[in-house]
């Protein structure tokens, strides 16, 4: 169970990094260039979808909680805003559900 949310919290972060570095090209002015690692970025995220050992619908339903915390984290560290307590709330749900759903991964 650690092995997969920490995989889920690396594909997130390849996630979230390949859509950042696009806005900072769009709405700040910052360089083209950012394209390119933004590319590298995404690719990463898509072969690390497939490391899962699940049928894909399963792998989504549970990366999106994971999704959920990683973007709030990014949101804290990268964007500087104070996460109030429903912040963490729903992060914690949201993981929880994550938890439950890979729990599952092997019942029939």
């Amino acid at each position: 169970m650690v092995k997969i949310t920490l995989l889920f919290f690396l594909t997130a972060l390849a996630e979230i990094t390949g859509c950042f570095l696009p806005w900072l090209w769009l709405k700040k002015g910052a360089s083209g260039w950012l394209l390119l690692p933004a590319l590298a970025s995404l690719t990463l995220f898509v072969w690390l979808l497939t490391l899962h050992p699940a049928a894909s619908g399963r792998v989504y339903a549970a990366y999106g909680g994971v999704y959920v915390v990683t973007a709030l984290i990014w949101l804290r560290l990268v964007d500087g805003v104070k996460l109030s307590h429903w912040d963490w709330l729903g992060g914690m749900v949201a993981l929880g559900g994550m938890l439950i759903v890979v729990a599952g991964w092997g019942s029939k």
